[in-house]
C-alpha cells in the first residue's frame, strides 16, 4: 500500500561554499518529534546543512525570499481535508445537533443567541499546531525549517460540531470497528460514538466484530448498537467490540461495506490500523461511494504523529507505577537489590520516559531513541555497580523496543506486519545476572513485566475525558462530510488531520527535547556511552 506523507530533508553536497553551518534541530528530528530510526547516535557535533530543504514534494530553496509563502501553500495543500463534496455534487442540510432542549434559554432566543449557545465550529477555524518561535536551532527541542529557524504558522482544522452537515440522519448506518491491541479508553470511544450518532438522531449503528476480521469472515455477524447497549460498557477495559490485528484486502473490505450499505465506517486503532482506514477511504473514492471513513487515533504508545497524545497512555503510564512501585519495594528491602521493570514500547519510549518521570524512583530509563551501551567504563553495568555502592540499591525502567541493536535481529513478523522485537528485558536481566556473578558482588534482582496488565485495565479519569472528546469528534467530522481523517489533540485543542499526514512514520522521543533531559534530570544517569 503506497501512502504519500511529509517528508523534511535536506540536499545538495556538502563542500559547497554557500552553505551555512548549523545544528541540526532534533536528531534526524526536523519537526514534531519524529526521528528516523535508521541512525540511533545522538549527534553531539554541529552538522554541516544545505540552505535547501523538500517539504512534501515541494522543493525549497531558502535564498528564494518567497519560499516560506511556497512552503505554506503546499503546508495547507496537504493538510486540507478531504471532502464528499470533492466526488459529489451535494447540497448541505442545516445540522440536527442541537443541545437547545438542554440549555437554559438566553435573551428574546434570536438566532443568532442559539447559535452562540449551541457552540458550531465555524468551517474556517483553524488550530495552531506549532506555538513555540525558536530563536536558534540550538534551542532545546528546537524544531526548524531553515538554517535561521525562520517562525512558520502550521493551521490545522479546528474538530468539533458545524452548522451544516451532508448526511440525513434517519437514513444513515453507521459502523464502528476497534483494530490491533487492547488499549484503555476503547470502550469509552465506542460509547461516545453511539451516543453522539443518536443526537444526530441515527438509529441505525453497529459494531463490526474483531477488526477488520469482522468484515470478511464468516460466521462474525455485525452487532446493533444503541444508547441502552454501550451504556455501562466504559465500566470495564477490553473492548466490547473485540479486537484483531491483520485483516482482508481492502477491496473486500469494501465490497462489504458496500453490501452492507454502510455510509460511516469509525476506525479506532493505531498507525497500521490507519493505513487501513486511508486503503479503505481510497477505494471508497475510487468507486465513487458516498462513504465517510473517520478515525480514532489509539495507540498505548502515544506514537502518532502530530498528537500531543493519544488515549490509554496516561491509564499505561499510571498502571505501570504499580509495578515500578513493586519493584522498588523489592529491591529497597534486599541487600543489593536491583529492581527492572520493562514497559510498552516498540519504537518510541514515552511511556518508560513519562513513567520514570512519574514514579521518581528509577536510576536508570532505557528506550528505543537512545542508544547505550551495557558493558565497558561506560556501560549501564558499570553504573549499576556505582549504584549498589554508593546507595544500596538500584532501579531500572526499560521499553520492550530499547537495546534491539544489542540482540540478535528477529525476520519474523506479527499478524499486522511488525517485526517481532527480541525480549531485551530478558536479555538485560541475564546480563544483570552474569555480571554481578562474574565479578564476585551479590545482587537480588527482581524483573517485572506489566505489559498485557496496563492496557486491559479501564481508561483513568484522563483518558476517559479525552476518549469522549474524540468519540464525539470523529461523528461531527463524518456529518461535515469528511473522510479520510483522523480526530486528534494538538497542542490542547481538538482538530481533523488527513490520515496520510499522520501515519508517515511513528513518533517518537526526541533525545534534545526538554522532556527527556528533564528525565534525565529526574534519573541522574550518565550518557551510556
Amino acid at each position: 500500500m503506497s501512502l504519500s506523507g511529509m517528508t523534511v530533508a535536506f540536499k545538495a553536497s556538502c563542500s559547497s561554499i554557500t552553505q551555512q553551518q548549523w545544528w541540526r534541530p532534533t536528531r534526524d528530528q526536523p519537526q514534531y518529534g519524529f526521528t528516523s530510526l535508521g541512525e540511533r547516535k545522538f549527534r553531539k557535533r554541529p552538522v554541516l546543512l544545505p540552505v535547501k530543504a523538500i517539504s512534501g514534494k515541494l522543493d525549497l530553496d531558502f535564498s528564494d525570499p518567497s519560499w516560506k509563502q511556497k512552503y505554506q501553500e503546499d503546508w495547507d495543500r496537504r493538510f486540507s481535508l478531504p471532502h464528499i463534496t470533492d466526488i459529489y455534487d451535494l447540497e448541505p442540510r442545516t445540522t440536527t445537533f442541537s443541545l437547545k432542549k438542554n440549555r437554559t434559554p438566553l435573551g428574546d432566543g434570536d438566532v443568532s443567541s442559539t447559535d452562540m449557545r449551541n457552540g458550531y465550529v465555524n468551517k474556517d477555524d483553524r488550530a495552531l499546531l506549532k506555538v513555540i518561535k525558536y530563536a536558534s536551532p540550538n534551542s532545546a527541542g528546537a524544531e526548524c525549517i531553515d538554517p535561521d529557524c525562520s517562525w512558520v504558522e502550521h493551521w490545522v482544522h479546528r474538530a468539533g460540531p458545524r452548522k451544516e452537515i451532508y448526511y440525513e440522519p434517519e437514513e444513515v448506518k453507521a459502523a464502528i470497528v476497534t483494530c490491533g491491541g487492547l488499549c484503555p479508553g476503547l470502550n469509552d470511544v465506542i460509547r461516545q460514538i453511539v451516543f453522539t450518532l443518536e443526537t444526530y438522531g441515527v438509529k441505525n449503528i453497529v459494531g463490526i466484530p474483531f477488526g477488520y476480521r469482522g468484515f470478511f469472515e464468516k460466521g462474525l455477524k455485525e452487532m446493533p448498537l444503541s444508547r441502552d447497549v454501550v451504556e455501562n460498557i466504559n465500566l470495564s477495559g477490553g473492548s466490547f467490540l473485540g479486537v484483531s490485528r491483520g485483516g482482508a484486502k481492502t477491496s473486500e473490505i469494501v465490497d462489504s461495506i458496500q453490501a452492507r450499505r454502510i455510509d460511516m465506517l469509525f476506525v479506532i486503532g493505531g498507525n497500521g490500523s490507519h493505513a487501513g482506514a486511508n486503503a479503505i477511504h481510497e477505494e471508497c473514492r475510487k468507486r465513487k461511494l458516498k462513504v465517510s471513513v473517520v478515525a480514532v487515533p489509539k495507540t498505548i504508545d502515544n506514537d502518532i504523529l502530530f498528537m500531543d497524545k493519544t488515549f490509554g497512555f496516561d491509564t499505561a503510564v499510571e498502571e505501570a507505577q504499580r509495578a515500578i512501585n513493586s519493584a522498588y519495594i523489592e529491591a529497597r528491602s534486599a541487600y543489593h537489590g536491583i529492581g527492572l521493570v520493562k514497559l510498552m514500547g516498540r519504537s518510541s519510549g514515552f511511556i518508560a520516559m513519562h513513567a520514570s518521570l512519574s514514579s521518581g524512583q528509577i536510576d536508570v530509563c532505557l528506550i528505543p531513541e537512545v542508544s547505550f551501551t551495557l558493558d565497558g567504563e561506560h556501560g549501564v553495568l558499570q553504573h549499576l555497580e556505582h549504584l549498589l555502592n554508593t546507595k544500596g540499591f538500584c532501579m531500572i525502567c526499560v521499553a520492550e523496543g530499547a537495546g534491539q541493536d544489542l540482540l540478535q535481529k528477529s525476520n519474523a513478523t506479527d499478524a499486522s506486519g511488525n517485526v517481532i522485537l527480541s525480549d531485551f528485558g530478558v536479555h538485560m536481566q541475564q546480563k544483570i545476572k552474569k555480571h554481578f556473578k562474574d565479578i564476585g558482588v551479590p545482587a537480588d534482582l527482581k524483573y517485572i513485566d506489566p505489559t498485557y496488565m496496563v492496557r486491559a485495565c479501564r481508561a483513568n479519569a484522563s483518558d476517559a475525558i479525552l476518549c469522549t472528546v474524540l468519540g464525539q469528534n470523529a461523528v461531527h467530522g463524518a456529518f461535515a462530510g469528511f473522510s479520510g481523517i483522523t480526530s486528534g489533540v494538538c497542542n490542547t485543542h481538538y482538530v481533523y488531520l488527513p490520515i496520510p499526514e499522520v501515519i508517515t512514520t511513528p513518533k517518537h522521543v526526541n533525545p534534545n527535547s526538554r522532556m527527556w533531559h528533564r528525565c534525565l534530570t529526574s534519573t541522574g544517569q550518565p550518557d551510556f556511552h
